[in-house]
């Protein structure tokens, strides 16, 4: 029977940090299991390949919700990869960390004093490896490539000054010292390449003897004896395999997957797992709750000047741009096309940018898998910290079967409230003079729709998710909680997870940094080391309350 020291189930964010650091010591003998294939697709490392891979079913889950009810009964798409790096491999490669002030609600609302973001800024750094050098919020010799923006276009030199007409503000960098205002966007790519959470971490770690990886893994169960975990039962080509864990078996599987995981093995809530015939080893009534995501809003524009990246579906054009990477790793290919956005408030009640906008030079629209480029201008913006909150359950005991997602977006009033101020904001900036020259007729929402109702009305219809669900595993100690401030589950014994489902309440950006920050923390727990010494560096904090 093979046995290991840890036991990875997942290579995606959290699960790539955690291999290369759990096998640094040569005399630990360390397993990750992944559902999905190697990263061999093309288009998974060309950046402005990003809008095949992430609609490419072959390294891709394939997620959906539930029927939403305040959402026009639509069942809204979820991609989640379903390859080595996990939805890293497949993401638009935005560096996000969140506001520093969401750390630190976390300690104060979650008990959790451990997460103050001067705990965390410390394991940012030594995750990153930052063109922008070294210094008090930077690192720079980290594994995971971070690149500022770099594609010249004018439409992004008219919103940043559309920025500053607006009174919204600019920023150089949002994750520095100013994270808030129009800013060009950093992202997780390297030398022209993406720079994946498998990239950066688990493949330059596959060459150390201690370290295996199974692809092509499904996951059935987390084996367990007396509330311990032993091992890990799964499938691979039809035939079902166990694998015994010494020390720990880690579940890193994402904020949908976790909890289904979780559940198949007995562990969740009690009454719901009677409901499915599966027998109950630990009763834990937060597993598959506090499901949270981003949702965001559109606006379009036709631009009036041919500045766009519409030329892209020209067949010579493409070719030209795929050779050019190819060959020189520099052109349209090392672009992931949102390199503008921004963090603005919505509203005076805000504590810290509530809005964060994604700004790309062209207008798309998808025909299933096909994707047309029109010479157009689009807006996007999350709302950041919504209130509404949904869950996981189980559709059935079979592991092969995707898990019932119930967001229950806009279930909460304020929720519509904010996104509807995020197209008032949104719209004031795209009329600042600074577009005057590019600005044609308004494509999205059509331009007759002005009113808060018919505006609520068109965002319930069209509304989506930027694909960061989290927190169905959370943190904290309270009795809806499923793990402590170090990752173990509760109740358990050598059981931990460790991805954005244990996230307390969702930050404010893009979940794919913070999600490997925290395998970085959950490493040095894990191995028994003394957390790197918190740090204190200066940010502008500024509300317009």
């Amino acid at each position: 029977m093979p046995e290991y020291d840890y036991i990875i189930i997942g290579a995606g964010s959290a699960g790539c940090v955690l291999a290369s650091r759990l096998s640094e010591d040569p005399a630990t003998r360390v397993l990750i299991l992944e559902a999905g294939p190697m990263d061999r697709k093309l288009m998974i490392h060309i950046p402005a390949g990003v809008y095949h891979a992430y609609k490419d079913p072959s390294i891709n889950w394939n997620y959906f919700s539930e029927p939403e009810s305040e959402c026009a009964q639509r069942e809204i798409d979820l991609p989640r990869g379903r390859v080595i790096g996990g939805s890293s491999s497949i993401n638009s490669m935005v560096y996000m960390r969140g506001h520093p002030l969401d750390y630190d609600r976390w300690a104060d609302e979650f008990d959790l004093p451990q997460w103050r973001y001067a705990n965390c800024l410390p394991y940012f750094k030594r995750c990153e490896g930052s063109d922008r050098g070294e210094n008090a919020w930077h690192g720079a010799s980290g594994p995971l490539g971070v690149t500022q923006s770099q594609l010249q276009n004018p439409l992004y030199d008219a919103m940043m000054e559309a920025g500053a007409q607006s009174g919204q503000g600019t920023s150089e960098d949002l994750n520095g010292y100013k994270p808030e205002g129009i800013a060009r966007l950093d992202s997780t790519t390297r030398h022209g390449r993406r720079c994946s959470a498998a990239i950066a971490h688990l493949k330059p770690s596959l060459k150390r003897r201690n370290l295996s990886l199974i692809t092509g893994a499904l996951t059935h169960r987390v084996d367990t004896v007396h509330g311990r975990a032993t091992g890990v039962t799964y499938s691979k080509n039809g035939q079902l395999r166990f694998v015994a864990a010494r020390r720990e078996v880690i579940v890193s599987c994402g904020a949908i997957k976790s909890p289904q995981l979780l559940m198949l093995s007995g562990i969740g809530p009690a009454e719901h797992l009677k409901e499915m015939g599966q027998p109950v080893v630990t009763p834990l009534p937060g597993v598959g709750q506090n499901l949270m995501d981003h949702l965001f809003v559109e606006t379009a524009f036709h631009c009036k000047k041919p500045v766009t990246l519409h030329t892209l579906t020209n067949p010579i054009k493409k070719l030209g741009v795929g050779l050019e990477w190819l060959f020189k790793r520099s052109g349209m290919g090392i672009s992931n096309i949102w390199e503008m956005g921004g963090l603005v408030y919505g509203n005076q009640e805000a504590a810290h940018p509530n809005l964060q906008y994604h700004f790309a030079p062209v207008f798309t629209e998808w025909q299933g898998r096909n994707i047309r480029l029109h010479q157009g201008f689009v807006l996007q913006a999350d709302q950041l910290r919504p209130k509404s909150r949904g869950e996981i359950r189980l559709h059935s005991l079979n592991p092969s079967d995707r898990p019932a997602a119930h967001f229950n977006y806009l279930s909460h009033p304020d929720d519509l409230k904010e996104l509807v101020e995020a197209m008032r904001v949104k719209d004031d900036l795209l009329r600042q003079p600074a577009f005057d020259e590019f600005r044609g007729e308004r494509i999205k929402p059509a331009p007759d729709l002005s009113s808060d109702q018919d505006l609520a009305r068109w965002i319930r219809a069209t509304t989506s998710t930027d694909y960061h669900p989290c927190g169905t595993c959370r943190m904290g100690s309270d009795p809806m909680a499923v793990v402590d401030f170090e990752m173990k589950v509760h109740g358990m014994e050598n059981l931990r997870v460790v991805d954005a489902s244990v996230m307390p309440d969702i930050v404010s950006g893009n979940l794919n940094a913070p999600t490997q920050m925290m395998a970085e923390r959950a490493a040095d727990w894990i191995l028994g080391k003394s957390q790197l010494p918190p740090q204190n560096a200066p940010f502008h904090f500024h509300s317009p309350a």
